[in-house]
């Protein structure tokens, strides 16, 4: 459609322009913040450019206009993405995805209109910043598994429990919660999710240390935290179908400038190729093959996310298609993490006390099997291929539909 095409070429012009007025421009090679850097004073200045970008029109590009986006489609946000590639736009760390591109989508497909005109603005102008409260200690991968419950009292619902894993909810100002609300009804039928201010009262939340001696997860615990019922997430009992949605959408999620082509596959792993410098083997054939080998698979990886991407904003496949860009990570993360250990040798593992891009290599090989546990194992992945998208025979359950009260019983063995 010619008249399109302008009006996007039109847009794609005055992002260019006002990004040169008001964002400032990325200068060499981007820094990369650890975990840690994140803090409440650095959120803050992202929250300022958060809502200059909402006072121009370039926030929730594709959300409905009615809950403060503006309505356009997919084409015109990837106009903007491509034009700001090359400036600093607002960062909240891991916050940026769960926020934007998992909990508030999943809200815009499941909340009532009412909850959403309330709650979508404040994202929007970056008051919100939302975390999942999601994975339990004993429920594991088994996310229908969970215990936390949600009593209704009246217009609003008592929640107790726990939550485990919650990726920066020490920074967050909501998390979506998922809690049981039917114990009689079969595990994957008595869920329902709620919005809970992170400093309600009764929540409690407590970072995690981790290998890298950083501390991105929490464990979470709500002592009888009362929220609205104007509140809740999509139908009560009905908080699968809502978690279905939130799973593909977190399978998806990713930086913008990890799914972008742009003119091909750009510069040749740059980090890569700074450590075999750094180690005197530039000139190795071993090394050179590696490098080759990071190179072409990182533009694969590039390649599928965009298909993935445009698939998911057009509604032509289900979010188990997503499970393809996330089995990828999956898979080639760790292989990419042991590629730099060989390349970079005993230099890449050693660095002076306080140079976090020194420390780099060592902590992407500590942390390489994240994305094949996190959000997923590859083994979900795989029966999410195998079923939802090849139609293949879904996997024995010996539990699914009996009533969930009975299969915490019997876990256990009579003391729950």
């Amino acid at each position: 459609m010619p008249d399109e095409d302008e009006a996007i070429e039109e847009y794609r012009l005055g992002a260019r322009v006002w990004l040169a007025d008001h964002v400032l421009p990325r200068t060499g090679r981007r820094p990369r913040r650890t975990v840690d850097d994140y803090t409440p004073e650095v959120l803050a200045e992202s929250r300022v450019l958060q809502r200059t970008m909402f006072d121009a029109g370039y926030a929730g590009i594709t959300w409905p206009t009615e809950y403060g986006g503006q309505g356009l489609s997919s084409a015109y946000e990837s106009a903007f993405l491509e034009e700001a590639a090359r400036y600093e736009l607002p960062d909240f760390g891991p916050l940026t995805a769960t926020t934007f591109q998992i909990c508030v989508p999943t809200m815009l497909a499941h909340a009532s209109p009412e909850f959403l005109a309330r709650f979508v603005p404040k994202v929007l102008v970056g008051e919100a910043l939302v975390c999942q409260f999601f994975s339990e200690p004993s429920s594991g991968s088994d996310l229908a598994g969970v215990r936390t419950r949600a009593r209704r009292d009246g217009d609003q619902w008592v929640i107790n429990g726990q939550k485990v894993w919650s990726t920066f909810a020490h920074l967050a100002d909501w998390g979506m919660c998922l809690a049981r609300t039917d114990w009689d009804a079969p595990k994957h039928r008595g869920l329902t999710w709620f919005a809970v201010r992170c400093d309600a009262p009764g929540v409690t939340i407590r970072p995690i240390q981790q290998i890298g001696e950083t501390a991105e997860f929490c464990e979470d615990f709500f002592d009888d935290v009362v929220v609205p019922d104007a509140d809740r997430v999509g139908d009560v009992n009905a908080g699968w179908a809502v978690t279905r949605t939130m799973l593909g959408l977190e399978r998806a999620a990713r930086r913008p400038e990890e799914t972008g082509l742009g003119g091909g596959p750009g510069a040749l792993a740059p980090d890569l190729v700074r450590l075999a410098a750094r180690a005197g083997r530039i000139d190795d054939p071993v090394v050179r093959q590696r490098l080759a080998r990071a190179h072409s698979a990182e533009f694969v990886g590039r390649a599928l996310a965009a298909r993935v991407g445009e698939h998911l904003r057009r509604g032509e496949r289900t979010g188990a298609f997503a499970a393809y860009d996330k089995l990828f990570r999956g898979t080639y993360n760790p292989i990419r993490a042991r590629l730099a250990v060989e390349i970079g040798g005993a230099p890449a593992m050693t660095w002076i006390p306080g140079d976090a891009e020194g420390a780099e290599t060592s902590l992407a090989y500590l942390n390489g099997r994240t994305s094949s546990i996190a959000g997923g194992t590859n083994e979900m992945q795989r029966n999410a291929i195998a079923e939802q998208i090849l139609g293949l025979p879904r996997e024995a359950s010996v539990d699914a539909d009996r009533p969930f009260r009975e299969v915490v019983r019997d876990v256990d063995g009579g003391r729950g």
